[in-house]
């Protein structure tokens, strides 16, 4: 079972820039799809980005596509997102989550692992 802590998580500025990590360890980390996911005030999680086993293939929601870029480094054990031209909607903590298998998923019910999560709020 993979064990994930997410970290770089801050008060940044709208139109500021922010790279958020997930270490990964207990398992490998080759093996897990994974995915971001953030969860505002009130608001259910939902669903921003998710990258394959080996990192070819990427999915991200409408509103984060252009911003926003996931990747993965196999040697380091290590998932990232970065993110661009923040905007005051993106302030929610953002998890990262784990799936054995291939392909990563936009369901927040297909990932059995996941992170504390990390505070990202975006002033405007």
């Amino acid at each position: 079972q993979v064990q994930l802590a997410e970290s770089g998580g801050t008060l940044v500025q709208a139109g500021g820039s922010l790279r958020l990590s997930c270490a990964a360890s207990g398992g490998t980390f080759s093996s897990y799809a994974m995915g971001w996911f953030r969860q505002a005030p009130g608001e259910e999680r939902e669903f921003v980005a998710a990258i394959s086993w080996r990192g070819g293939v990427t999915d991200y929601r409408a509103s984060v596509k252009g911003r926003f870029t996931i990747s993965r480094d196999n040697a380091k054990n290590t998932l990232y997102l970065q993110m661009n031209s923040l905007k005051p909607e993106d302030t929610a903590v953002y998890y990262c989550a784990a799936r054995l298998g291939r392909w990563g998923d936009r369901a927040v019910g297909a990932y059995p692992n996941w992170g504390q999560g990390t505070q990202v709020t975006v002033s405007s």
